[in-house]
């Protein structure tokens, strides 16, 4: 669905279902060189199941009109100006690596907003090596390479994808490339600066008043448990859970995992 913030295309994949206010609503927001289509089956069911689905595409990302966003205090504004664009007056936030410090300082800045907050693969601070934003400015197929073998825990995962034929790592490398064919110039290297950069998660987290799930890699080499412990200890209702044998992309190495864990703490009471 195609929704109009601050004056540009703003796509969202809805999971195939009409938005009806009486339910709940979740909004899903990728991290860097990805779009919606990182959260396939958690958004599906998420919609099938009870919840509006919001899956954006952020600016310059996907199918939404860029600029890139150079901030994650410009992400989470842009967040709140699509949540006004389609009638959402509160919603629960899942945000996976960069997304995640956009629904971490959106649940800081205007509590009332967010109902619950999920981070996935998160980090705080999120540092980026100068190897990688290096490579990520002057050579991003290097970059998409290096991230690629970084966020999965292996080379062959048992099963790699529920779907018969599907290669996980092959699939992330192929998206990655998409983004940057289709996006603004030095797309991957300004979403790693923007998480690089960012130095509002402290003061975020400690203003932050919903329940709080954070979602963690047991072997995520890009943002590893330890990096999230800050996080946990400053949100006064968060709590987490490590998903055994996945790294940073936790989504496509443990779809079902991330699901489970998902929507059994969107719907507890």
């Amino acid at each position: 669905m195609d929704y109009q913030v601050e004056g540009k295309r703003a796509y969202c994949y809805t999971g195939g279902k009409p938005y009806k206010p009486s339910q709940p609503t979740a909004v899903f927001i990728h991290g860097a060189q990805n779009d919606h289509s990182v959260w396939g089956l958690q958004t599906r069911y998420f919609a099938h199941h009870g919840y509006n689905v919001l899956a954006v595409d952020l600016p310059g990302h996907g199918r939404s009109a860029g600029p890139a966003l150079t901030s994650i205090e410009a992400i989470s504004a842009w967040l709140l100006a699509l949540l006004d664009a389609a009638g959402v007056e509160r919603a629960l936030l899942i945000g996976h690596s960069m997304g995640s410090l956009a629904a971490l300082e959106t649940a800081g800045a205007v509590p009332a907003r967010v109902s619950k907050l999920a981070m996935v693969g998160t980090a705080y601070p999120m540092r980026v090596s100068d190897a990688l934003l290096g490579a990520a400015r002057d050579d991003e197929q290097r970059a998409i390479d290096m991230v690629n073998i970084w966020s999965h825990s292996t080379m062959s995962p048992k099963p790699s994808s529920p779907g018969p034929g599907f290669n996980v790592m092959e699939g992330s490398r192929r998206l990655m490339q998409r983004i940057a064919a289709r996006g603004p110039e030095h797309l991957f290297h300004t979403d790693f600066s923007v998480c690089n950069s960012y130095a509002g998660g402290e003061a975020a987290a400690a203003r932050v008043t919903c329940p709080t799930l954070l979602l963690l890699g047991q072997r995520d080499m890009m943002t590893p448990p330890k990096a999230a412990r800050m996080i946990k200890e400053s949100i006064l209702h968060a709590r987490s859970i490590e998903v055994a044998a996945t790294g940073h992309a936790l989504m496509t190495e443990q779809p079902d995992a991330v699901l489970d864990a998902l929507y059994g703490f969107a719907t507890e009471l």
